[in-house]
């Protein structure tokens, strides 16, 4: 009746879904209840309400680490699953921390669009995450 599926198999609508169900997963565990959102509301895909009716994240779902400045100022947190280890960290602070580390400084990809992302974790933002880790 069951049959895992290959990640690697599905389009990209259902990699989302797929994702989002990871990540709720996770953070059920912390005690937050994930509200999917149709559309991007101030830059979420989803909202994470904590039990205790007074913490609620705003997150945007993505394959991999990401950073871009259109969610600069925006309390957004980034959300990506590498492997089965799922990381939520606050966009500003990681952002500040990649830039003051000055790796992507004077990358094409930084300076021509404000954004940047990383298909696998170096030893150093591994690091950096680690704190952010669910």
């Amino acid at each position: 009746m069951f049959q895992r599926i290959e990640y690697k198999d599905l389009n990209s609508r259902q990699k989302e879904n797929y994702n989002f169900q990871k990540v709720a997963g996770e953070l059920a565990d912390f005690g937050y209840n994930c509200l999917r959102l149709n559309d991007d509301w101030q830059g979420a895909d989803f909202i994470a309400c904590h039990i205790d009716g007074n913490r609620f994240l705003k997150i945007q779902l993505k394959g991999r680490m990401t950073i871009d400045s259109k969610y600069l100022g925006k309390d957004i947190y980034i959300a990506f699953l590498d492997g089965d280890v799922c990381y939520v960290y606050p966009h500003d602070t990681v952002l500040n921390a990649v830039l003051s580390l000055n790796k992507i400084n004077s990358s094409r990809a930084w300076t021509g669009t404000k954004a940047y992302s990383w298909p696998r974790l170096s030893k150093w933002s591994r690091a950096m995450l680690e704190e952010y880790k669910v």
